[in-house]
């Protein structure tokens, strides 16, 4: 871009947030309960507020009952479905086992909590934000961290919009804003690239394990009245992962006979030839959770990367000029598959912090409160039982990794500590990866277009869309590096890993070519964490594109 351009237009505000997430939302409307004439700008570059979020879900309401104590009165609230049972399957490829309940510890029961839409959780979180008097600007992807002239952050700037593809601006050009703060709070979700940059810049990951995550994707289906099951949460481990794979999968059944199903593999496999969306697909084929399927019909697809670092993963929270909340700073419960209720209160926590300060009349400073906060809170308690079943995991394998966590689960419930103390992770994400020399390429069947199906059709129900003209926002460092290493000693696993289908190795005139399918991101950020030579950056589009995802 040349220095021609006109100059961003600013807007001033109290506080700035990134991600109209479970966090960003409950952050915002905290503030505002606190002191209603605070201004606070909310930042979402969905297309609408929902729009990019993805979860399981079910949901622990216990932020939401922090921040809003008397939302069961309400009638448009979008908790309809409680959790009724609870169960747990061991899937062999002959067969399935059903855990009994009374094994799990009791942090795994889902009694009390609901089976429901986290991306409508989120609109009615919107509304509820407007109504007190936020601004939300849906459609706006903030693209860069402002700082001052002491180095604090001091806002941030939303993407410039109409940039042709070599980069020049188009006849629809428009400038992106700046957005000005004395705080800015950061929840935009799973490796956010302003969260990447200011973990980076100041040193947040620090004396921290190095962040770990999961794949999750994720469909969901009407089926028969006779197969559902209101408020039926079932979990299952083993097949088709094999026993040093870590993952599992979910069948959740909500309102008006819709399933949600879905499969996490955890992504620090070691196989290049593994597939996970291939394994979800395989996972629905299993005598134990086809017949559920019989006669359904899918209405959508989606995918996202989990953090799965938990406790000793989790960076320092507070920077100067803001905090990061969330998924930003990795707050799931790893074997509870939960991570909103956590969020919501990392929101909750954030905003009574920097509504203290701003009512003494700080400003752009380090919030350090933040940190020394959330371990004593039920964030860290939450966190702290389970630190161990992660890295177990990793280490043993599923079946003993699994036993093993159930144990420190126990310990940890019933004594408040763990024989373990607390175990590191070791390597990132993108390093577990071997070359191909050391494993078999892996045969996966044929989609059937009625209970399985491919990646191309599943991306058409996400809703994604990305302008054609743009520059590519998935930008690859070296590529020469890319085909040396990338495809020659590791099959080129990108065109695997990704749920939907942006990468792909080409023959072009003899030659192999790395293809980047742009206009298909999910903004799920696989890429970003597991290409083995942490080459390929994902940085935000045009705001208002991606996925937008129904009832997710």
């Amino acid at each position: 871009m040349n220095e021609d351009l006109p100059e961003r237009e600013s807007m001033e505000f109290d506080v700035v947030i990134v991600g109209a997430g479970p966090a960003g939302l409950a952050a915002a409307i905290r503030l505002k309960q606190i002191n209603e004439d605070l201004s606070v700008v909310v930042l979402e570059k969905g297309a609408e507020v929902g729009a990019h979020i993805l979860s399981g879900a079910v949901v622990d309401p216990s932020g939401i009952d922090r921040l809003l104590p008397g939302w069961r009165e309400e009638e448009d609230h979008p908790f309809k479905t409680p959790v009724t049972k609870d169960q747990f399957l061991l899937l062999g490829p002959a067969g399935s086992l059903t855990l009994p309940n009374f094994l799990m510890p009791p942090l795994m029961n889902n009694h009390g909590n609901y089976v429901v839409s986290l991306g409508n959780v989120c609109r009615w979180l919107g509304e509820k934000a407007e109504a007190l008097g936020v601004e939300i600007y849906p459609g706006f992807a903030a693209a860069e961290v402002l700082y001052d002239e002491n180095g604090a952050v001091k806002g941030v700037a939303t993407g410039d919009m109409g940039v042709e593809r070599d980069g020049t601006p188009g006849p629809n050009y428009t400038r992106g804003m700046e957005l000005h703060g004395k705080y800015v709070l950061i929840g935009e979700g799973v490796r956010g690239s302003l969260a990447k940059e200011l973990i980076a810049k100041f040193k947040l990951d620090a004396d921290r394990e190095p962040q770990k995550f999961g794949i999750g994707l994720k469909e969901l289906w009407q089926v028969k009245p006779e197969n559902h099951k209101p408020g039926l949460v079932q979990h299952s481990f083993g097949w088709p992962l094999d026993g040093k794979t870590g993952g599992g999968s979910f069948l959740y059944h909500l309102e008006d006979n819709q399933v949600a199903v879905g499969f996490v593999v955890h992504l620090n496999y070691r196989n290049p030839y593994l597939y996970p969306f291939e394994e979800f697909q395989r996972f629905k084929t299993h005598a134990a959770i086809a017949p559920t399927f019989e006669g359904a019909k899918r209405l959508s697809y989606g995918a996202r990367a989990i953090t799965e670092g938990g406790y000793q993963s989790v960076p320092k929270l507070s920077f100067p000029g803001g905090a990061l909340i969330g998924c930003s700073a990795g707050l799931v419960n790893v074997p509870r598959i939960k991570g909103s209720h956590n969020a919501v209160l990392s929101g909750i926590l954030a905003a009574d912090r920097v509504a203290e300060a701003l009512s003494s009349g700080r400003g752009n400073d380090e919030i350090a409160e933040i940190e020394a906060d959330w371990r004593a809170s039920a964030i860290g308690k939450d966190l702290k039982r389970v630190r161990n079943v992660k890295p177990l995991w990793s280490k043993f394998g599923t079946y003993a990794g699994i036993a093993l966590g159930g144990f420190d689960m126990w310990m940890n419930t019933i004594f408040g500590l763990s024989l373990f103390g607390t175990i590191k992770h070791g390597k990132t994400d993108a390093e577990a990866l071997e070359p191909a020399a050391k494993h078999k390429p892996i045969d996966y069947p044929k989609p059937d277009g009625v209970l399985t199906f491919d990646r191309l059709s599943s991306v058409f129900l996400s809703n994604t869309n990305h302008e054609e003209d743009q520059p590519v926002h998935l930008k690859v460092k070296d590529m020469a590096l890319q085909k040396s290493s990338e495809l020659e000693v590791y099959a080129g696993p990108s065109s695997r890993y990704c749920p939907a289908g942006v990468y792909e190795w080409v023959e072009k005139d003899g030659e192999e070519t790395f293809v980047i399918n742009a206009q298909n991101c999910v903004h799920c950020k696989t890429c970003d964490i597991k290409d083995p030579n942490q080459n390929i950056v994902w940085t935000p589009p045009q705001g208002g594109e991606g996925p937008v995802y129904p009832n997710m």
